[in-house]
């Protein structure tokens, strides 16, 4: 006598009701749904690289992947397209704390390549391109490919006030395991789902898609200010005022700076001028939007 097939979303369900246990369910592939007549739509673009390291000056991409979808401009995603998708083998052998955290070995890359022609064929549609970590992935593509610098770019990370809907972190997975799904972690085509799925769920506090959380930190500028010169025991005061250290050779370097909002800024430049240094003083701000923002412009 054949035994009678488990019914395993509604052992899910059961489990999940009772209130003593939280059910992660594996991602699948969200179905198109369709455009209401009038709205008007753009094609973004999601991408993830995986590199031999974290210095995008001299580390290479292994890695890539970019996943297409089509979204309103209220933030609702309609419809997923068929992600691109390669690896590339670098000039040097993989490091092995970047093959035990990617799974990407020298035989997976060798012989392999990344055809730039197609690369910017598949990003050239695109409105705007996201990442999770913009900041990592953005320089690494801008040097590898041109098309990158000509759009504007937002990151799901950052973008996104995630510790505001109840989340206690940021990493793709932690937030993927908040919204009850879990995926295979650290492949670049993985991990542009998961990132789309999340844009896609409506946040659990304000109630509005992520995405559309996303966009509205992304059209808006900001200006960063950098605090040069400044007295060294003011040092503990701005990093409290949420100041950053600017140690590498971008300029200008070996600063402080912050990024404000464009309401703000007049008054974090009296701030500077009445608290830092004591009098007027001419500082160095830049206005930056989502064109150069992430980049190593801003």
């Amino acid at each position: 006598m054949e035994k009678p097939a488990l019914d395993l979303e509604a052992m899910a369900a059961a489990l999940q009701e009772s209130g003593d246990y939280r059910v992660l369910r594996r991602l699948v592939p969200r179905p198109p749904v369709a455009i209401p007549d009038g709205v008007v739509v753009r094609t973004g673009l999601f991408v993830d690289v995986e590199t031999t390291g974290l210095d995008w000056r001299q580390d290479e991409i292994i890695e890539l992947a970019m996943v297409p979808f089509r979204y309103g401009m209220d933030g609702r995603i309609y419809e997923i397209g068929e992600a691109f998708h390669g690896f590339r083998q670098p000039a040097r052998p993989i490091p092995p704390e970047i093959t035990a955290l990617t799974g990407i070995d020298d035989a997976m890359v060798a012989g392999q390549t990344l055809d730039l022609d197609a690369v910017a064929a598949a990003a050239a549609p695109a409105a705007l391109v996201i990442a999770h970590n913009a900041a990592f992935d953005r320089r690494f593509l801008e040097r590898f490919c041109e098309v990158f610098r000509t759009k504007p770019w937002a990151c799901s990370m950052s973008q996104v006030d995630w510790a505001a809907e109840g989340h206690e972190g940021v990493k793709l997975a932690w937030l993927a395991a908040g919204a009850g799904f879990f995926y295979d972690r650290h492949r670049a085509v993985n991990d542009c789902a998961a990132a789309i799925e999340l844009l896609a769920t409506d946040l659990p506090r304000s109630g509005v898609p992520a995405l559309a959380a996303l966009l509205e930190r992304a059209r808006l500028p900001t200006w960063r200010i950098w605090a040069e010169n400044s007295p060294f025991a003011m040092k503990d005061r701005l990093k409290a005022r949420g100041y950053r250290w600017n140690g590498d050779d971008t300029v200008p370097s070996r600063c402080w700076y912050v990024d404000v909002a464009e309401a703000d800024k007049d008054a974090e430049l009296l701030f500077l001028r009445q608290e830092i240094y004591g009098g007027e003083i001419d500082l160095l701000a830049r206005r930056i939007d989502a064109y150069d923002r992430f980049s190593e412009r801003g």
